[in-house]
């Protein structure tokens, strides 16, 4: 446990505060012939999208591409679809709304490009939920780059010492340590009163 009180939290998205609801890579997986790798298509799509995740280029252009080399008939529009499909966990959203009104600081800090981020922000209204919100794609940094999390650090005018950073992601939990903010690994998938006891460790403000 960290010497400093805890007064600031990190909130990493995909499988920490919310979930797909469908399955998208069985989706992705029909975009292309039943003889092609679903695999090695969707591993295509997820290596094509990291540069827009970093801000640099473009998301729908990426896409394209990948859809023309697997000889996709796929529209691009239809293509993206399943990166609109995910939901955020109620109780997880309740957890940040309690330790908000406790006076701890809650930020989004996820690694996204422009699309979602337009999703995740203008449609779902994440800002409403954190005291700030940091998109890989605005900071033109990304996890687990050491870089991200110092850039938020400056933002938010913390020191390492009192920011919990939690992620579903290892490198992305090294990122942090390294950058010196307190960091632990959680995923949806174990369940929020997992989450729940994780934030009661830290001796942060959770209701039973």
């Amino acid at each position: 446990m960290p010497t400093t009180a805890i007064d600031t939290v990190l909130f990493d998205a995909d499988g920490v505060i919310q979930r797909p609801t469908i399955d998208w890579r069985a989706t992705l997986a029909t975009f292309i012939r039943p003889d092609q790798s679903a695999e090695e298509f969707v591993d295509d799509l997820m290596v094509s999208e990291r540069p827009s995740i970093r801000g640099e280029g473009d998301f729908y252009q990426a896409v394209a591409e990948v859809l023309a080399r697997w000889e996709s008939a796929t529209p691009v529009e239809e293509a993206v679809q399943p990166w609109a499909w995910f939901e955020a966990e109620p109780v997880v959203v309740d957890l940040i709304q309690q330790l908000r009104k406790a006076g701890i600081g809650c930020h989004l800090a996820t690694n996204q490009h422009s699309y979602r981020r337009a999703i995740m922000q203008d449609e779902r209204h994440y800002g409403e939920l954190f005291d700030q919100t940091f998109y890989s794609c605005d900071l033109r940094l990304a996890k687990p780059d050491p870089a991200y999390f110092h850039a938020i650090l400056e933002s938010v005018g913390k020191q390492g010492s009192s920011v919990l950073f939690i992620d579903d992601n290892e490198p992305n939990i090294k990122g942090a340590l390294a950058a010196g903010l307190n960091a632990e690994l959680y995923d949806l998938s174990e369940g929020t009163d997992a989450l729940r006891a994780l934030l009661t460790r830290y001796g942060l403000p959770i209701s039973a």
